[in-house]
C-alpha cells in the first residue's frame, strides 16, 4: 500500500465529510477520479460494502489496508469528529512516508556500487581478451588467476546484498535490523510513539494502546518492552513517575518525554514522536551526505583492485614474449 496516496486520500475524505457530502457518495466520488490500483480496489468495496448497509466498523475490517489504519478508522466512526480522526491518519501516513523513502533511497548506494564494478569487470575482461588475440597468445594457456581477481568485487558486493534482502525478506529478522540500524531505530521509535499518541487521541485505553503496539511489533524488540511495560501497568504502577528509567531498546530520552507529559499520555507520546523524528531526518541526512563520498571511494578503490589483474597480465605476457624471442 502506497502510504503517500492512502495520505492524500484521507485528506481529500476528510475535507468532504466536512463539506457535509455524506460517506458513501464522498468515496464514490474519490474512487471515480482514482488510477487503478490496491487502494482504489478496496476503497470501491468499502463502499459497495456501505452501500449494502455494513456498518463501517464491519465494512473497514474486511478490507486489505493496513491494520493500524483499520483499527483508527473504527475507532474514528465512533467518535464525534470522525474528519478529524481522518485528518490525523492523514498526517501519520505522510510523515511515516516521507522518512522511510529516505532511508530507502539510501539504499541506490550499494546497487549503483554493484553495477557499475559489474560493467567494469566485463569490459575488463573483454578488453584483457581482445589484446590477449591480437597479441597472439594462446588465451587457453593464460594463467587464470591472473583476471580471476577482476570478478571477486561484484562477487563479494552481490554476495552481501543478497544477505542484505535475505535479512529484509524475513519479517523477524527485518523487525531485529529495524530496531538496531542507525536512522531506522529512531523512525520506529517516532512511528511507534506517533501511533499511540493515535491511539490515545481517539479514546483508546492505555493498556489496549499498548497491547496493540505490542502486536504490531510482534518479532521486534519493542514488543518484549510493550509488554513489560503494560504488566506495571496492570500491577498498579500506572502513574508516569512510577515507570521505569530504562526499558530496552527504548531510551531513556524517549521514556523521559513520555513522563514529561504527565497525565496526558498522547501529549508525551507526541513529543517523543517529534523529537525522534527530527533525529531520524538528521541521522538520515548525515547518511545521505556520507554514502556518496563513500561510494566515491569504494569505486575508486575497485578501480584499482580490478585493474591491477590487467598490469599482472601484462607483465607474464611480456615475459612470455620475452621467453620465445630468446628461444
Amino acid at each position: 500500500m502506497n502510504y503517500d496516496e492512502l495520505a492524500f486520500f484521507n485528506q481529500q475524505l476528510a475535507a468532504m465529510l466536512r463539506d457535509g457530502i455524506p460517506l458513501e457518495g464522498a468515496l464514490k466520488q474519490l474512487c471515480a477520479g482514482m488510477k487503478a490500483g490496491p487502494l482504489s480496489y478496496q476503497m470501491n468495496a468499502l463502499e459497495k460494502d456501505l452501500a449494502g448497509g455494513t456498518p463501517l466498523d464491519q465494512a473497514i475490517a474486511r478490507r486489505a489496508l493496513p491494520e493500524f489504519y483499520v483499527r483508527m478508522v473504527a475507532a474514528g466512526s465512533r467518535s464525534n469528529d470522525f474528519p478529524g480522526m481522518l485528518t490525523l491518519l492523514a498526517d501519520y501516513y505522510q510523515r511515516t512516508n516521507s522518512v522511510w523513502n529516505r532511508l530507502k533511497g539510501l539504499m541506490v548506494y550499494p546497487f549503483l556500487v554493484l553495477i557499475v564494478s559489474l560493467g567494469l569487470t566485463i569490459v575488463i575482461w573483454l578488453v584483457a581478451k581482445k589484446f590477449v588475440e591480437l597479441t597472439t597468445t594462446d588465451w587457453i594457456s593464460t594463467p587464470p588467476f591472473l583476471l580471476s581477481a577482476v570478478w571477486i568485487p561484484p562477487i563479494i558486493i552481490a554476495l552481501l546484498l543478497v544477505a542484505a534482502l535475505v535479512v529484509l525478506s524475513i519479517p523477524t529478522w527485518r523487525a531485529q535490523a529495524r530496531w538496531r540500524l542507525p536512522g531506522f531505530r529512531e523512525t520506529s521509535l517516532a512511528q511507534l510513539a506517533s501511533a499511540i499518541a493515535l491511539m490515545l487521541k481517539s479514546g483508546t485505553p492505555f493498556p489496549e494502546a499498548l497491547a496493540f503496539a505490542e502486536a504490531i511489533e510482534a518479532g521486534s524488540p519493542a514488543a518484549g518492552a510493550l509488554r513489560q511495560w503494560r504488566f506495571l501497568l496492570q500491577e498498579g504502577q500506572g502513574k508516569p513517575a512510577q515507570w521505569p528509567q530504562s526499558l530496552r531498546p527504548f531510551p531513556p530520552m524517549f521514556l523521559w518525554l513520555v513522563r514529561k507529559g504527565g497525565e496526558d499520555l498522547s501529549a508525551g507520546f507526541q513529543k517523543a514522536a517529534e523529537i525522534y523524528r527530527s533525529r531520524a531526518s538528521y541521522k538520515i541526512e548525515l547518511l545521505l551526505y556520507g554514502a556518496l563520498p563513500i561510494s566515491v571511494l569504494l569505486l575508486g578503490q575497485l578501480v584499482i583492485w580490478q585493474v591491477t589483474p590487467v598490469f599482472r597480465l601484462l607483465i607474464w605476457m611480456m615475459n612470455s614474449l620475452g621467453g620465445s624471442m630468446g628461444d
